[in-house]
Order: C-alpha cells, then structure tokens, then sequence
C-alpha cells in the first residue's frame, strides 16, 4: 500500500508543472520537441508529460495522472488500433492532419482525430488528438538499401511512440449553441461598453 502512495505522490510531482507555468504547445512543438526525443530515447526537459502506456483510461479518469493545462490532457501512450476502456473506446474520426515545421516546410508528424464513445455507441464530446511521427521518418534512412531492412525494424518501435491531447469540446450536439458562447461573451463586453459610455459621458 505504502509503495502505491509514493508512486501516486511521484506522479503527483511530475503532473504539476511549476507555478506560473503553462503548457501550451503548437503541434509542432508537442512533436518536435516531446514526442521526437521520446521515440529517440532522449531526455526531455522538463520531463512534463507522463507516459501512461496503453489505454486502460476512460477520459474522465485522466485526471491526476496525465499533464493537465486548462481543460486539456496531454500524456505519452502507445499507438494501438485497439482504444478501449473500462466504459468505451476511442473511435478515429477518420481524417488526419500532416504536422509541416515551419521553419523547414518538412512533414515532422501526423495528427489524427478520435471521439469516445460511451458502452456500444453513446458518442460524448470527448475528442482525441493523437500525435505521431510520420511513418516515413524511420524507414526513410534505408529506403535507400533494402538490405538494412532489419535495423529499421527496431527503430519503427520507437515509432510507436504517440502523443496523445484528450479535451471535452463543449456543446457539440446542441446546434444552438455552437459559438454561441462565444457570441453571449463578446455581447456582454459591448453591453458593458455601452454602460461605461452611458456613465462617463455627461449629456
């Protein structure tokens, strides 16, 4: 028991960044900076992002144990064509977005969707972006002989190496809604602009 403790209280420790900190980082940077020296076995400072391994974790259960940054989680994982969890699984959303370093215009990674559906098919409004390296860039060194063929074999594992960001997109069903929160923020704004004119200009 004791030793489950301390590991929760390490994990604790590792999830929290330090105050003042924030964790927003471009697609580009979670691939080139995180995921890239994951799969290259490099140490990554600060070691912000936990690895959860596989997928044994409903969304909700995140909490705690993935980097949590607002109303995101981000966590290292493993890709797997298999997402389920205790309470459902995590289907691809069937379109994925090539990650370009700006500075170089190179393909770096591959950002695909997934959305997680509750028991059989109770979709919710939890959405996954998955980051990975682009299949390329292991091969890509013995493309030109085949012959060393094998050796890209054992790079490819690190390639399994994935990224994953799990968010709850809000009002997704409701049709209504759809930024209208947005709308409702920015009218109260110039409602009370227009408080502040009625009460600092004199007539």
């Amino acid at each position: 028991m004791g030793d489950s403790d301390h590991d929760h209280h390490h994990r604790n420790n590792v999830n929290n960044l330090p105050p003042g900190f924030r964790f927003y980082p471009t697609d580009e940077e979670l691939v080139v900076h995180f995921l890239h020296r994951k799969a290259s076995l490099l140490p990554c400072h600060p070691d912000v992002i936990p690895d959860l391994d596989l997928f044994p974790f409903d969304p909700w259960d995140l909490h705690g144990k993935a980097l949590a940054e607002g109303n995101q989680w981000y966590y290292y994982s493993r890709r797997t064509q298999n997402r389920v969890t205790n309470n459902g699984y995590w289907k691809p959303m069937g379109y994925e977005e090539a990650i370009v370093k700006s500075s170089s215009n190179k393909n770096v990674g591959v950002k695909k969707y997934f959305v997680f559906y509750m028991g059989e098919a109770i979709k919710t409004n939890w959405i996954m972006q998955e980051y990975r390296l682009p299949d390329s860039a292991s091969s890509s060194s013995s493309s030109s002989s085949r012959s060393s063929k094998r050796k890209s074999q054992s790079k490819t594992d690190f390639s399994k190496w994935v990224i994953c960001r799990v968010y709850e997109h809000d009002g997704d069903d409701d049709n209504d809604n759809d930024g209208g929160t947005e709308l409702s923020c920015l009218d109260e704004v110039f409602l009370s602009l227009d408080d502040l004119d009625e009460i600092s200009l004199p007539n």
